[in-house]
């Protein structure tokens, strides 16, 4: 699974990486089966996530424990709750195998040890935290102004692997829209 990684930085920073094999040591693979829990909100997040195989659901509960998916995350791509991590403090998300996932992780010292000791971490850092917030800032902004169709639109634009891969009620989530509603728009595209 190291190889994802690797493959994953090389690509971001260039074959010519110092201390890329002392980056790597510092992961360790676990493996989920699909619907079960990773990290669950109250917890702290101890650890940061590479997708090597499989998705991930960030999402959240309202007041009568309704889902809201924050995120789909899927392979070759980073997850973690990094308010949660960072600070070391309960999360205020859930995230869950939503297929059955192979993960590499780097736990919180692991990961401030790789910050002081490898430069080039930090900027593999900076690109998730910047991807990170640009999709939760995008989303956000473009879901306000968009009716429940361009939603849909937009995700077959921006995402569409997503409308094949996952079950109508976790896509409905992910944008905000009302299962029964979701279903009824589609049939029209």
């Amino acid at each position: 699974m190291t190889t994802n990684l690797r493959d994953h930085i090389v690509l971001r920073l260039g074959k010519d990486i110092d201390n890329l094999e002392l980056v790597l040591s510092k992961f360790i693979p676990l493996q989920y089966k699909r619907n079960e829990i990773i990290l669950r909100e109250g917890e702290t997040c101890r650890y940061v996530y590479f997708i090597c195989s499989g998705a991930l659901q960030v999402f959240v509960h309202d007041q009568d424990m309704n889902e809201t998916t924050r995120d789909i995350i899927v392979e070759d791509n980073w997850c973690s709750e990094l308010m949660s991590f960072g600070k070391q403090q309960p999360s205020s998300e859930n995230i869950r195998a939503i297929e059955p996932v192979q993960l590499i992780a780097i736990d919180r010292q692991g990961f401030q040890e790789m910050m002081e000791k490898v430069p080039q971490f930090d900027k593999v850092y900076r690109q998730i935290l910047e991807a990170s917030y640009a999709n939760s800032v995008y989303r956000i902004n473009s879901f306000v102004a968009l009716s429940a169709l361009e939603r849909i639109r937009w995700l077959m634009d921006n995402r569409p692997g997503l409308m094949t891969r996952f079950s109508s009620k976790l896509i409905a989530s992910y944008l905000g829209i009302h299962k029964d509603v979701f279903s009824r728009l589609k049939a029209k595209i």
